[in-house]
């Protein structure tokens, strides 16, 4: 597929999507466009947000509607690597011939939710990060190849409990977006209700399938970048970054690390994808300027002043970003 005569085709194939998974997931649109940056982007995404807030269904949802392999990983403290990426068992034949065969894992899927990931521990964790980076699982001396498109959804809960164990921040920079998932207004929650009361069965289109997302990706890419949006990208990353000469003064009161490369990566794959999605073939800095705070949340860690003083990185980000806005402006 060539986005330069099938843009405004493929844009409504992506609109038909995002209308099949409305159907099902009342709101939360911005929820639903992050995960479908993230899976033609071919990145992975983090859901953070209360329990009922429908991250299951979305990604249940996005399997059926785009025809993709779907599977569920619920994290538990006694969840083991083999349990995610699947292990060697001893198959007898008719003659009673024994011999070793890989099992696959759930991990095998072109839609794979990692269900509260924070509650495993960090050799689990690992298991998982491992594949989601190489797109590869080794057992034994075999390597096996994951098939594509392929998108981890983890999702987490924000709230304090025990028997946690939260991803290290090296970890999270793996995830291209991490998305908060917030309470719906009063509006969605009450179609919501009235949902439940009717408890209508829901049918769903296939849209696309496997082939055309994969075309869809490689549109994307042709996506130009001028070189003042590049710059863009690069200056909001960098104004992340204290101690250095282009750090904003918050960055260098409140954060302790700033951004790493990977986050100027991120942000222009995720800003060509999100104008692709509008029927755009070039990127602008307002692409960049809106997915910022997705990209870049989890890529900064803030300092004990700015736990002290009440800050986050809600609170940081968009300041930095309308700084270096400003001065793009100038």
């Amino acid at each position: 597929m060539r986005p330069e005569s099938n843009v405004q085709l493929a844009t409504r194939h992506l609109d038909q999507v995002r209308q099949e998974i409305g159907k099902v997931i009342v709101g939360q649109q911005h929820v639903v466009d992050g995960v479908l940056i993230c899976l033609l982007a071919g990145g992975h995404v983090l859901l953070e947000g209360v329990p009922g807030l429908g991250k299951t269904t979305l990604l249940r949802t996005l399997g059926r509607v785009l025809h993709l392999k779907y599977s569920r990983i619920q994290f538990t403290p006694d969840l083991m690597p083999a349990d995610i990426v699947g292990s060697m068992i001893i198959e007898s034949d008719d003659h009673g011939a024994k011999a070793l065969r890989f099992q696959p894992g759930p991990i095998f899927a072109n839609l794979v939710l990692a269900d509260e990931i924070n509650r495993a521990t960090p050799k689990t964790q690992s298991a998982l990060l491992e594949a989601m980076q190489e797109r590869t699982v080794t057992s034994g001396t075999t390597t096996h190849e994951l098939e594509l498109p392929f998108l981890v959804m983890a999702t987490q809960n924000p709230i304090e409990m025990e028997g946690t164990y939260p991803l290290p921040e090296a970890q999270l920079d793996r995830f291209l977006m991490k998305i908060l998932v917030r309470y719906p207004s009063r509006e969605d929650l009450n179609r919501i209700v009235e949902r439940t009361i009717h408890r209508d069965e829901i049918a769903l289109e296939q849209v696309v399938d496997r082939e055309a997302i994969l075309q869809l990706r490689a549109a994307c890419r042709d996506v130009l970048v001028a070189q003042h949006v590049q710059d863009f990208a690069i200056d909001v990353v960098m104004a992340t970054q204290p101690g250095t000469p282009s750090a904003h003064a918050l960055a260098n009161k409140y954060i302790r690390y700033g951004s790493s490369p990977r986050g100027a990566q991120a942000l222009v794959e995720c800003g060509r994808v999100l104008a692709f999605i509008r029927g755009r073939l070039n990127l602008s800095t307002d692409d960049i300027r809106e997915i910022a705070p997705d990209v870049l949340r989890h890529r900064i860690i803030l300092n004990f002043d700015a736990h002290a003083d009440g800050q986050t990185p809600e609170t940081i980000l968009p300041q930095i970003i309308d700084s270096v806005s400003t001065l793009a402006v100038k």
